[in-house]
């Protein structure tokens, strides 16, 4: 990756939807070539896809938003903790994090009973040790990309 990937995907982490020729005049490039450089971070795995950012408060799906810190077990690998908690419901991030705990988890569940469940999958399925939950009360503040409202 050179400097202009690297200045092509600041670009689009701002604004994914941004069309080849806008992006291309903002680093200096055709929209071909532009194009070239996107296609082939994404088959190298650098661009992983792509997202839409929902705004807190128009999401109707309900439920609770809950971050879990997770402490795996000693015979649990991160690569298969990763596979595994990949395929369970509601999981909507994952990450490894520094500190007390191997991994902080944000996920979304419909109630406390689901919660429950969540939590026992993750022990008995994924290799976790110790988990530590909390719920989400309200979205305090929210990153919005550049220019939006």
């Amino acid at each position: 990756m050179d400097r202009l990937d690297r200045e092509i995907l600041g670009i689009l982490q701002q604004d994914a939807r941004i069309s080849y020729r806008d992006l291309g005049v903002c680093v200096g490039l055709s929209a071909n070539a532009t194009a070239d450089r996107v296609r082939r971070m994404r088959r190298d795995g650098v661009i992983r896809g792509f997202t839409v950012i929902v705004d807190p408060a128009a999401d109707t799906r309900g439920g609770l938003v809950v971050f879990i810190d997770l402490s795996l077990r000693q015979d649990t690998s991160n690569d298969e903790f990763e596979r595994k908690v990949a395929t369970l419901p509601g999981i909507t991030e994952v990450v490894h994090v520094t500190g007390e705990y191997d991994y902080l988890v944000r996920a979304r569940a419909a109630d406390p009973a689901a919660l429950d469940a969540l939590l026992r999958r993750l022990k008995r399925e994924a290799g976790v040790a110790q988990s530590s939950t909390r719920i989400a009360l309200r979205a305090a503040v929210t990153h919005r990309p550049p220019g939006a409202p």
